[in-house]
């Protein structure tokens, strides 16, 4: 459900927003979103290293 934005849905439906904070919020949204994509990109084509694993001292 947290992947699907619920969540996020639920807490931004619980009150009121203003218009400028909206604008922001997508803005910042857009931004973050832009910069993930770059990356991953840059990633695949070996201009930066991939992120290292952590390796987790207990199994799940």
């Amino acid at each position: 459900m947290q992947r699907e934005g619920l969540f996020r849905e639920m807490k931004a439906r619980s009150a009121f927003e203003k218009p400028s904070e909206n604008r922001a919020r997508e803005k910042a949204e857009a931004i973050r979103r832009q910069r993930k994509l770059s990356r991953k990109k840059l990633q695949r084509e070996g201009l930066l290293p991939a992120p290292k694993k952590v390796l987790c001292p207990f199994p799940r």
